[in-house]
């Protein structure tokens, strides 16, 4: 038999079930050494089918239900068998749980000695140079980001990663980051005084060295897109490619397959290129009046909307608007620019950096809207713009990322392995495989090992009026109240639009005053996303309202999260112009739009929702979908086949008794 304490051995297709069988059964060291385990089939098949996958250097699907232990199945034949593996997640808290804790358990266990490293992308690494910057120009305007700047630069001198997870002193989101850290336009590079102790190459250093390196997937994706993440380097060399999280990978490689500008970017050049001026080469140029008309056409283009928000295909905008001219004069005055920066460039670094990235900026402005050309396939892109309060952006879609991710996927033979909670619809790949071009490779999915019918219940209301009603979610939140008094709180209500959180969050607060109900609420929006759920699990009796970021990646065990409500199916706004794009594209080749995109879509994203009810074998509790949809369109029988298997009911009395039995069996646990 092989041995298995020693990483990398290299196997055939067949040599591993053994292996497998032992290192996940009852007497193996996994039993052995961690708390609370027990072997799985459903994990142990997994992780022999992920060893196949990667002797053969094949591809492999891998769903599997919630409560497989998909983490373990993949990890463990990665550290024996992968070689150089790098393993991609969604997020990167999901980034650091892999790096910090499931990693060295699964090593310590194995007595594997792997080397493993973590990659994040340059925003996540402290700056010597731009901290010093900051420190010397004393910019900051508040009280707090001074405070903030004071905490970082005593860190600095503390850290090994420089990693800004490792301040949580100082928000995720505090203002003063961006000024202390790096982006790929705004770096020195090996001219930096503190090229030697820069973090971010530090970083990518380890990451060339490893046996394992952990990443996310906008990291992996910007890299394949951009060449600045140090991936490049990495993938040739790599044996193994792990995404976890798979489903997430079509919207994620749409966004970086693509190109945006945002006018954000015009007015921070612009105000770069103010202070480097005015800081080398004051007598090079009247600087204000360089950056004047620049900024102005940047303004202009967000003022051609007078909406808040909107959303538009180039073609849904009238020849007439104004939102033309303003990029016309955008064009010129960084032509401008470009020629005053071109004579002053070689008096300092800084300059040229800013020339450099004016000459890009207007180079993509350009591209966004040129004339396709037939024999680059150019048409395959839709030509959108999205505007926000204060900026407006031009995007560039790909209407397929298949045949870019499939160019990516040539050469070097490797393994590549796609495994989620979330990728079929009822057992069905097809949609996943179409949007990433997976054709013909093997997919498989594993259930649950949890039984959901004994569990829970799935809760349909009756009597709803239409999702597209005025008064839908004040109804939604009728049948909610009843059925959240019940469960004493402990509850998830996620909702499909922004707007719907608003709403619920002010009914609620007042209906729960006047009720006299003392649920604590916790509102997306008021606090980070981590924060609210710590509060939520410490409340113990908490009502939590969310959209989308609140569907996954969100683990509630217990009692504290006994009742998910989803106020409706998560269809995507059919005004969006990437999915009108893509829609139109299929309805050429004579599929149907809603059939084959939309409804999968809706179906994946809603087992994401309802995933976050059962996280174990002792949870139970209620899924409530309050569209009546499910019920009433002869597609909502498919839908509710691809979730859990619940107990079903479309009467509030049982949900109700539902909560008095678990209340009960509370009191008097079994003996």
């Amino acid at each position: 038999m092989t041995d298995i304490t020693t990483p990398n051995t290299t196997i055939t297709p067949g040599q591993h079930d053994t292996e497998v069988t032992q290192l996940f059964g009852s007497d193996g060291p996994l039993s052995q050494a961690i708390p609370g385990y027990r072997p799985r089939s459903p994990q142990i098949d997994m992780a022999k089918a992920i060893a196949r996958a990667i002797a053969g250097h094949g591809t492999l699907l891998a769903e599997a239900g919630t409560g497989t232990g998909k983490t373990y199945a993949y990890l463990i034949p990665a550290l024996l068998w992968g070689g150089k593996t790098i393993v991609s997640t969604g997020t990167k808290n999901l980034q650091d749980q892999l790096f910090l804790r499931d990693i060295p358990t699964i090593r310590k266990v194995l007595k594997a000695p792997v080397s493993v490293a973590l990659l994040k992308g340059r925003a996540n690494y402290l700056c010597h140079y731009h901290l010093e910057r900051t420190l010397q120009n004393g910019r900051l305007t508040s009280r707090e980001d001074v405070g903030y700047l004071r905490d970082i630069s005593r860190f600095i001198k503390t850290t090994a990663s420089g990693d800004k997870a490792e301040l949580s002193r100082v928000p995720e989101g505090a203002s003063v980051w961006s000024l202390v850290t790096s982006t790929k336009e705004n770096c020195v590079g090996s001219e930096c005084q503190y090229y030697q102790d820069c973090f971010v190459m530090k970083a990518r250093k380890e990451a060339q060295q490893a046996d394992v390196v952990v990443v996310n997937h906008h990291l992996f994706f910007a890299d394949v897109a951009l060449k600045d993440t140090g991936i490049a380097e990495l993938l040739p060399s790599a044996n193994t490619v792990i995404f976890d999280e798979a489903h997430q990978l079509p919207e994620t490689a749409t966004l970086f397959f693509g190109e945006t500008i945002s006018t954000s970017q015009v007015l921070e050049l612009c105000r770069d290129v103010l202070a480097e001026g005015l800081s080398h080469a004051r007598d090079g140029a009247e600087w204000a009046k360089l950056v004047a008309p620049v900024e102005r056409a940047a303004r202009d283009l967000r003022l051609a909307f007078p909406q808040d928000i909107v959303r538009l295909s180039l073609d849904q905008i009238a020849p007439s608007s104004p939102f033309f001219e303003a990029l016309e004069a955008l064009k010129r005055g960084l032509d401008d620019m470009i020629a005053v920066l071109e004579k002053q460039a070689e008096r300092a670094e800084t300059l040229e950096q800013c020339r450099a990235r004016a000459i890009l900026l207007l180079d993509q402005i350009e591209k966004w809207n040129a004339t396709p050309d037939p024999k680059t396939n150019d048409g395959e892109y839709v030509l959108w713009v999205e505007a926000f309060s204060v900026s407006l952006q031009l995007h560039r879609t790909p209407l397929s990322i298949a045949p870019i991710f499939n160019k990516q996927r040539e050469g070097t033979p490797r393994a590549w392995i796609f495994t989620s909670a979330t990728m079929a619809v009822k057992n069905d790949f097809t949609h996943y495989v179409s949007q990433m071009g997976l054709w013909n490779e093997p997919a498989h999915t594993w259930p649950s090992p949890f039984n959901y019918q004994e569990q829970g219940y799935l809760y349909v209301p009756d009597r709803m009026p239409d999702p597209n009603s005025r008064d839908y979610t004040d109804a939604v939140i009728d049948a909610a109240l009843p059925v959240m008094t019940a469960a004493g709180g402990r509850t998830f209500l996620l909702c499909t639009t922004l707007k719907a959180v608003r709403h619920c969050a002010e009914r609620l607060k007042s209906e729960f005053e006047q009720r006299g109900l003392d649920f604590p609420l916790f509102v997306q929006g008021t606090a980070g996303r981590t924060e609210l759920l710590d509060r939520f699990r410490a409340a113990g009796n908490g009502v939590l309202i969310g959209s989308q970021s609140f569907w996954e990646g969100v683990d509630v065990r217990g009692e504290a999260l006994s009742l998910v409500i989803i106020d409706k199916l998560p269809f995507s706004p059919p005004d969006d112009p990437v999915l009108a794009a893509r829609i139109s594209a299929m309805e050429k080749k004579g599929l149907n739009g809603f059939v084959h995109h939309q409804l999968p879509e809706a179906i994946i994203n809603l087992k994401q929702g309802a995933g976050r009810l059962i996280r174990d074998e002792t949870d139970r509790g209620v899924l409530m979908i309050c569209d009546p949809r499910l019920i009433s369109k002869p597609y909502g029988k498919r839908i509710w086949q691809s979730l859990p298997g619940f107990a079903r009911t479309r009467a509030e009395a049982d949900v109700v008794a539902f909560f008095r039995q678990l209340k009960q069996d509370k009191v008097t646990p079994a003996e």
